[in-house]
């Protein structure tokens, strides 16, 4: 890997998310001066410009034009205050939440930030409660209690250590109650809060223009006074407008075959920095589809599906293969499916099909986004249709949609087997099971799972300690492997392609590898 980045003039290679966030110093000599605003590219194009129903990547967004409690300023792997002005537990059993605010906050539209905001704020996310949205992240808060104007205190029904990072995340966003009806999402293009910029124009999955806010009073930089984010359908488009220097960053969405050949690039006008990271990809079945709805079919699968063919034919392996949703690098990890399935085995597969009376080939539709994780979704999903195929067990249709529409379809349980990525809301392993368990959650597949939505999780998180929670999750990996509803697929690394005039890129991703655009400054010197 480093060796095929190394001809790059320009390079920072990084060896994990925490040295990502801190910075190496690569680059240097940042500048204020300005020639225009500074230009990103990506192909994760937000779903919705409302906080209350986003639980994706809308939040990229999210985080540069709203607010919230706490947030992860650059160098930092912990959530810090940013509109409170301090936020601790106030007792020994984790179970409540206090925060203060900052003085004098506005919202862009000079209307009051104040705790009554707040509450109305997290409140209207259980209110509207969308399907697939925010509200599964509030499991385990009752209620939310001003005590005056900018003291917040919020009440939990079970002991939660992962509380703040909830808050931390950019679905808790605040929002103007002036301007964000309580009871339904707001329509329209335009945003009201209080982050570091204002969104000046918005173009459905086009663009957005973002200024600087001067009445922001929080803890990100602004070290420019304006960014361009422009959504793209595919990374080679992406790339190519990098390189014909329409972008100055490119970000979220690059194809294999693009950072193989920016890696081997001898461009002394661009750079690639390189991180590891936690997005995983990973396969969900819907239980109420005849053949889906079967452990049997979903463990046949589980069988034949060839990880390390899919990183290397499709990703060239710019990703690895990931045996546990919970991914390298976090406390609990486990290589689940490995352990329980071993190398791919058409004769397995087909042994445990025939023990469940299932006749093959077995007809499944998977289903794709073809324009959310970048243009090799398409390629990975052709791959799994030759893996399963190749079998003699399956007969398989593959159907995709845009996004905006994709999401719809799986909220309302269309799907029988589809692919969904998941990049974390914050660093810890909770994040990655509790979200995808309960009637309610990130995937509008309800997944009934008791033992670790009332047991595990919640032993979890009354230890403050995270060290200590490391046999809770790999119990509920072990439940997560045994049920086969989640397939776990690859792990990513990080990439930021970007012009050597940029400065601050290998300094732009906060924990959960959302890009603080405030980050970014030209440079005018070596």
């Amino acid at each position: 890997m480093f060796n095929r980045i190394r001809r790059l003039r320009q390079v920072a290679a990084i060896a994990s998310i925490s040295s990502l966030v801190a910075g190496c110093g690569v680059l240097s000599s940042d500048s204020t001066e300005e020639k225009g605003p500074i230009v990103v590219g990506t192909t994760a194009a937000p779903s919705t410009l409302d906080p209350a129903a986003s639980w994706d990547s809308s939040w990229e967004l999210f985080r540069n034009i709203y607010q919230t409690l706490l947030s992860y300023p650059s160098g930092t792997t912990a959530p810090e205050p940013d509109a409170a002005e301090s936020c601790q537990f106030t007792d020994s059993t984790n179970m409540k939440y206090k925060c203060e605010l900052r003085e004098g906050l506005k919202f862009s539209d000079g209307h009051d930030l104040d705790a009554q905001a707040v509450k109305y704020s997290i409140d209207r996310i259980r209110k509207i409660n969308v399907n697939g949205g925010p509200a599964g992240l509030l499991g385990s808060l009752d209620r939310v209690q001003v005590l005056n104007g900018r003291e917040i205190v919020f009440h939990l029904n079970k002991a939660d250590a992962t509380f703040p990072f909830v808050l931390a995340t950019p679905a808790m966003s605040i929002v103007d109650p002036e301007d964000y009806p309580a009871d339904k999402l707001r329509e329209g293009d335009g945003v009201v809060g209080s982050g570091p910029y204002t969104l000046e124009t918005y173009d459905e999955g086009e663009k957005a223009e973002l200024v600087k806010y001067d009445g922001y009073q929080g803890n990100a930089e602004r070290k420019n006074g304006a960014v361009t984010i422009r959504y793209f359908q595919d990374s080679p488009t992406m790339v190519g407008a990098l390189r014909d220097k329409e972008l100055d960053v490119a970000f979220r969405g690059l194809a294999a075959d693009d950072i193989v050949d920016l890696q081997a690039d001898d461009d002394d006008e661009l750079q690639l920095i390189e991180g590891s990271g936690t997005e995983i990809n990973y396969l969900v079945f819907n239980p109420k589809d005849p053949m889906a709805g079967k452990t049997a079919v979903r463990k046949a699968v589980a069988q034949v599906v060839d990880r390390a063919a899919i990183a290397h034919k499709v990703y060239k392996d710019t990703v690895e293969p990931l045996y546990s949703m919970v991914p390298k690098g976090l406390t609990g990890h486990t290589t689940g499916f490995f352990d329980d399935y071993g190398d791919p085995s058409t004769s397995k597969a087909r042994k445990i099909l025939t023990e469940a009376g299932i006749s093959t080939p077995v007809p499944l539709n998977l289903w794709y986004t073809s324009d959310r994780y970048g243009s090799a979704t398409k390629g990975e999903f052709e791959e799994l249709k030759s893996q399963l195929e190749e079998s003699g067990l399956f007969k398989i249709t593959l159907k995709s949609r845009p996004w905006k529409t994709y999401v719809t379809g799986y909220q309302n349980g269309e799907y029988p087997v589809f692919g969904r990525g998941w990049f974390p809301d914050f660093p810890d392993a909770d994040n990655f099971i509790a979200p995808f368990v309960g009637k309610q959650n990130a995937l509008g597949t309800p997944y009934v799972a008791p033992k670790i939505t009332e047991t595990l999780l919640p032993s979890s998180r009354a230890q403050s300690d995270r060290a200590n929670v490391v046999k809770d999750f790999e119990e509920a990996q072990s439940i997560l492997v045994n049920d086969a509803r989640l397939l776990p697929l690859w792990q990513g690394r990080q990439y930021v392609a970007a012009s050597t005039e940029i400065s601050g890129a290998e300094r732009a991703l906060d924990p959960s590898t959302i890009m603080l655009v405030g980050e970014l400054s030209r440079k005018t010197s070596w």
